[in-house]
């Protein structure tokens, strides 16, 4: 047997690292009993176009089709009230204006004094 490459290793890390995310998740929030209503089903280009229309501003617009890209990528392999909450944790994000300020340059500071050379 030929040993994984890094590559591989990496990917395994990965698998095993989302997988420990949901057990722990699981057990967290057990399943409700399913005889609760389900909530009414959506697109994805459906989430997107609602975030980016709730974002505070055009840089979280611009970033909601990322987050719901990295979303979707792992749903699949997430229980459904998993995604919901990593929906929602998008949402939070794309709303918060001070989140989403621009970063200062380094060396700058609130008082407007100049950076040391």
């Amino acid at each position: 047997m030929t040993k994984p490459t890094d590559q591989q290793r990496a990917a395994i890390g990965q698998a095993l690292s989302l997988r420990r995310d949901v057990l722990r998740f699981q057990n967290d929030w057990p399943r409700p009993n399913r005889t609760d209503e389900l909530a009414p089903a959506f697109t994805w280009t459906e989430l997107e176009r609602q975030l980016s229309s709730l974002a505070a501003g055009p840089r979280g617009a611009s970033m909601a089709s990322d987050l719901v890209n990295a979303t979707r990528k792992q749903a699949r392999f997430k229980p459904p009230e998993m995604v919901l909450r990593e929906i929602l944790c998008v949402a939070g994000v794309l709303m918060d204006e001070s989140f989403l300020t621009p970063l200062q340059p380094v060396g700058s500071s609130d008082l407007g004094e100049a950076p040391m050379t």
